[in-house]
């Protein structure tokens, strides 16, 4: 089996305590790192904020989870089987697209930060993900995008690292608030939506983007 870098595992801890500082979990949410084709390092089963410097578990992509490691880090495993281009994943639990979710709702690109997701799938499903078969359909749902919402579950979000996963799981709270507000204030839903062309002009990462808000998540 392969191993953890401590370099590697201390990523996936930043992560984890960057997902908690910023609120975009609580008790419940995780977060893992591809290490080769075959394997995964997902952080210790505890909630975000507490995990510190407590060591990861490696778990084989495709393989019955190790003991120990939550049920639904199955989904990491079925998205990490199908999508090469994914070296990380964030399960997070987040107030304002948690409570769009309860509806149905999605958000809209409507800033620069919500470009990033314009055509979030959602998972219709509220209850966990506890069988492999359910992970497999949430992973092929997800297809080639950024990420994917759960129906009164929170969210999946992915990228080619954990900077960018991290990134893009607070951009996709963002993304959330507003579309929240907008509603909130009774203003049309149909307004103000960034075109296709503004949509994809602001889906870049050049400029540092992940990496500065990597830096602001897991600032001292």
């Amino acid at each position: 089996m392969s191993n953890a870098t401590p370099q590697q595992e201390r990523l996936v801890q930043d992560a984890a305590r960057a997902l908690g500082r910023a609120g975009l979990v609580h008790a419940f949410g995780h977060c893992s790192l591809r290490l080769d084709a075959q394997h995964f390092l997902v952080c210790a089963a505890q909630p975000l904020d507490l995990v510190g410097t407590q060591a990861g578990t490696v778990c084989r992509i495709g393989a019955p989870l190790p003991d120990g490691v939550l049920g639904e880090v199955r989904v990491h495993s079925a998205i990490y089987a199908r999508r090469a281009d994914v070296g990380a994943i964030c399960r997070i639990m987040p107030p304002a697209l948690m409570a769009l979710s309860t509806q149905g709702i999605v958000p809209a690109p409507r800033h620069g930060i919500g470009a990033y997701f314009d055509a979030l799938p959602l998972w219709p499903d509220p209850r966990l993900l506890r069988d492999d078969a359910a992970a497999e359909v949430l992973a092929a749902m997800l297809g080639a995008g950024p990420a994917i919402v759960m129906r009164g579950n929170g969210a999946v979000v992915v990228g080619d690292s954990m900077e960018k996963a991290a990134t893009l799981a607070w951009f996709l709270e963002d993304a959330a608030r507003v579309e929240r507000d907008i509603r909130a204030m009774g203003l049309p839903v149909d307004q103000g939506l960034l075109d296709a062309a503004e949509t994809a002009d602001r889906q870049v990462w050049n400029g540092r983007v992940a990496e500065r808000m990597w830096a602001w998540l897991t600032r001292p």
